[in-house]
């Protein structure tokens, strides 16, 4: 009798496995995805059904609700950037493909300051709340119990307890762990805190694949953070396991802060159902002489591929230098197609990554793309004082790029994301010489593959293989 009951579930497995195979096949983003997903399926199906209900979806219905009901904010938006136009016109491409993308006009008249590594970040996002009046919005993919994030939650308790409207929204998948005492603390000081899928996400299907995983913080409407840094120790260099840790966030003013302010109001209105706060300030003071810049979120509601669409623009404009800070390498056929053709016609292409092992299967993978782009002429940089998170591309003498985008398949299809675009020379050399010195703490990838460690030669293509789903 077991064994008739053994085999009748199995067979039933077996058939769901076949199944979720037809759903990968008829609805993954990519062919690559297809034949991972179908290969797991169905040559595992006790392990790759249940991890198929959590990580098998690709599409995330219905967020374009969001962008709907804000559509009356968005044209205020507009007509505010119609006073402030951007100074220069994008060079031969023109600015089109990234407001396309963006769905958001580039605008003239922000600053933009690089803040360099964990310290310079809380100090200025601590100071700007410290200084906010009205109100502050923040959101991270990471909080943490410990002593940063428990200075963050004191900044905000702070603010909400002298007046200031404070929203604090998170996400689920990278706040697991955190204590509910932490969010407890911070409603009694009168902090409203989010999941940032509390109503549409996780409780009514298995959207654990969909993270948010942005992390802006926007005060008063008139200065706005964007970068690579959540809110843990870790980020602040204390980790005995990585050590140092490399990270870029940036402080933006000007008309731009209003496009980073409407991702965080949409994203709010998405977890709450909530309209659009009006006292909002939708019109910050602009900076005179300022810098073109631009708000690119990225997301799994995208009509388009959003993501990969980003890292191909940036690389089909490069002409003379392309240089990528990721502490990911798994890119889709096409932004690896890009990166080749880039270097085949003389750009000169760096990938800056860690040396330091993170999650050990995005760093496994990348030795099996490394062999293909250094065959084309791109570099790839290893670095090695601690580790490197920083998410920056840089375009020629023209355009930078720092925000939350890793080069995976999860940042460019699965995540929600978001960027700032500097389109200015001054700001770009300013990014150019950060990068130079983490170059000087890197080292230049001169073994292929078949010369790496017998686990590194084994494991990199099994890993590849599995990269879309990662």
């Amino acid at each position: 009798m077991w064994v008739s009951i053994w085999a009748a579930g199995y067979v039933a497995l077996e058939g769901l496995a076949i199944y979720f195979a037809y759903r990968a096949v008829a609805h993954a983003r990519t062919p690559q995805g297809s034949i991972a997903w179908v290969i797991f399926l169905i040559s595992l199906p006790a392990l790759s059904v249940p991890a198929f209900l959590f990580l098998g979806h690709t599409r995330f219905p219905g967020y374009a609700v969001a962008r709907r009901d804000s559509a009356d904010v968005i044209a205020g938006i507009g007509s505010y950037g119609r006073e402030h136009l951007p100074h220069g016109d994008g060079g031969a491409f023109g600015f089109h493909a990234f407001e396309n993308l963006a769905a958001l006009p580039v605008l003239g008249n922000n600053s933009c300051e690089i803040l360099i590594d964990g310290e310079a970040t809380f100090d200025a996002i601590f100071a700007a709340i410290d200084d906010a009046e009205h109100y502050v919005l923040a959101q991270f993919y990471i909080l943490r119990d410990d002593t940063l994030g428990r200075a963050f939650a004191e900044r905000l308790k702070a603010a909400a307890e002298r007046g200031v409207d404070v929203r604090l929204l998170y996400d689920a998948v990278g706040c697991n762990g955190l204590p509910q005492s932490y969010f407890e603390t911070l409603r009694a000081a009168g902090v409203e805190v989010v999941n940032a899928n509390a109503i549409r996400g996780p409780r009514t299907r298995f959207q654990l694949n969909f993270r948010n995983h942005r992390k802006t913080v926007v005060v008063d409407g008139q200065v706005g953070f964007i970068g690579g840094h959540n809110v843990g120790d870790e980020y602040m260099g204390r980790s005995a396991e990585f050590g140092h840790w490399r990270d870029t966030h940036c402080r933006l003013s000007g008309p731009v802060v209003a496009q980073l302010q409407i991702v965080f109001a949409e994203d709010w209105h998405w977890a709450t159902r909530e309209p659009l706060n009006p006292e909002l300030n939708w019109a910050p003071e602009p900076t005179v002489s300022g810098v073109d810049a631009l708000i690119l979120a990225t997301g799994p509601a995208d009509t388009m591929e959003t993501g990969s669409l980003y890292f191909c623009a940036c690389i089909t404009r490069a002409t003379r230098r392309l240089w990528i800070a990721s502490p990911y390498f798994v890119p889709d056929v096409d932004i690896l197609s890009s990166l080749k053709l880039a270097a085949l016609r003389g750009v000169d292409v760096r990938i800056l990554v860690p040396d330091v092992i993170d999650h050990r299967m995005p760093w496994l993978a990348a030795f099996d793309y490394f062999d293909e782009i250094c065959a084309a002429g791109v570099k790839i940089y290893r670095y090695t004082d601690g580790f490197l998170h920083q998410k920056v591309v840089l375009v020629d003498e023209d355009i930078a790029s720092i925000g939350t985008i890793n080069m995976d398949n999860r940042s460019c299809r699965l995540n929600f994301e978001a960027t700032a675009m500097i389109f200015d020379a001054g700001f770009a050399s300013r990014v150019a010489e950060m990068l130079e010195a983490d170059f000087s703490h890197a080292y230049l990838l001169d073994k292929r593959l078949r010369e790496q460690p017998l686990p590194r030669r084994v494991g990199a293509p099994f890993a590849r293989l599995l990269a879309p789903i990662l």
